[in-house]
């Protein structure tokens, strides 16, 4: 009984979890700026190649 009990009360688990999600949401974040600047440096490129043309 007292090792049900010992289960049921550990939360390592649940924290890995969480440390996971938090580590994931981090990514979508650096991910999405990413994309977003490097987009915006694409369209920066394009317009000086423009005018150098």
């Amino acid at each position: 009984m007292k090792l049900v009990s010992k289960f049921l009360k550990d939360e390592s688990g649940a924290t890995a979890i969480e440390y996971g999600l938090i580590a994931a949401l981090i990514s979508v974040a650096i991910i999405t700026a990413a994309t977003q600047l490097g987009t915006s440096i694409a369209s920066t490129f394009n317009e000086v190649r423009d005018e150098l043309n």
